[in-house]
């Protein structure tokens, strides 16, 4: 098998994030390996990648911080890029499982890099996060403000990932990276095939308010009513997942045709929207109520950020498409196939 070519290694590939960019990989005509654990994804997306896309990709369910499995991973193919996602996510969770965090988001990056080093393995995708902005001093916020101490574990963590990788891109490795700093991603694949379904008690907006439409969830709790937002409530900027999907194919090719041995891209619409109106949104389209209470701020949230994506545009040809009426439809959409509810 070590003679099949040019394939990319997709880590937490059958997570959210990952498994909309690898129909989107395979639908620009490359082939993906994908490791992961589905400590939060399930082995059901794999099949669902093939009934959209036509193809199956290779899977392996191993853990990146264990260097031995990642490593026969390596050995197996030849891999000529990686695009990075495997990590816990969870703001709030953060907080409370810090050693865990680090523990896992830092080893498992040290690890793949390392054995990218052992199998020469120069191109990485790296998938971060806006968190590492902190409180920013200007919004909408670009590539140039200065990174700050996180208000979250997480966030520090990503802070720490992609210090790393700065360094090992001066190394004597000669990596060459792109750190992509996502916003908020939410929505769907328009087929309703693969959505955000985490293991466990959801996390994010979007998640947890169809809970409350599929009257799993009783009131969904809106954290901070009393931000210095226009309504009250924390204020981000949404990005639709097939959007950012997308743009991980974009810094692939980036990755092919530029010098740079680092660079760093904003990912996000460039509006901020609130939380309440995102539930507006929502109770437009389902033409109902949505109840939800507000409960005191959530320790690691910040009050309010939206993005300068120029710069992804003017290097990577990449901009989002998709408008907040568009993530709230397909997430709907998804959560009608999924539930077989409506």
């Amino acid at each position: 098998m070590k003679g099949q070519e040019n394939k990319i290694l997709v880590t937490g590939g059958l997570g959210y994030i990952g498994s909309h960019t690898c129909v989107e990989l395979i639908q620009n005509g490359l082939e993906v390996v994908i490791v992961d654990n589905l400590s939060n994804s399930k082995l059901e997306v794999l099949d669902r990648i093939e009934k959209i896309t036509g193809v199956k990709p290779d899977f392996h369910q191993i853990d990146v911080t264990n260097k031995k499995e990642l490593a026969s991973v390596f050995s197996t193919y030849s891999l000529d890029k990686v695009i990075h996602f495997a990590a816990y996510k969870a703001v709030g969770e953060s907080q409370k499982l810090a050693a865990d965090y680090y523990y896992n988001n830092l080893n498992s990056l040290t690890i793949l890099l390392g054995e990218m080093k052992e199998f020469d393995v120069k191109n990485l995708v790296f998938s971060s996060s806006c968190t590492v902005y902190g409180v920013a001093d200007k919004i909408p916020v670009d590539e140039s403000e200065s990174i700050k101490n996180a208000e979250s574990v997480y966030g520090t963590t990503k802070i720490m990932g992609e210090k790393i990788i700065a360094d090992v891109t001066q190394s004597e490795f000669q990596l060459k990276a792109v750190i992509l700093r996502y916003f908020n991603p939410v929505g769907a694949h328009e087929s309703g095939l693969i959505g955000e379904n985490p293991n466990g008690e959801p996390n994010n907006l979007f998640p947890v308010v169809l809970e409350a439409i599929n009257g799993t969830r009783e009131s969904l709790a809106i954290f901070g009513n009393d931000y210095d937002t226009k309504d009250g409530t924390a204020v981000r900027d949404y990005i639709h997942v097939v959007d950012l999907a997308q743009a991980h194919v974009q810094a692939l090719n980036y990755l092919d045709k530029s010098d740079s041995k680092l660079d760093y891209f904003n990912i996000g619409t460039g509006i901020g929207n609130s939380v309440l109106e995102v539930i507006q949104q929502f109770e437009k389209e389902i033409n109902k109520p949505i109840n939800y209470s507000f409960e005191k701020r959530r320790e690691g949230d910040i009050e309010k950020i939206w993005a300068d994506s120029s710069k992804a545009l003017k290097k990577m040809n990449w901009k989002a498409t998709h408008r907040l009426e568009d993530m709230v439809k397909s997430s709907i959409n998804w959560n009608k196939v999924k539930t077989g509810k409506w």
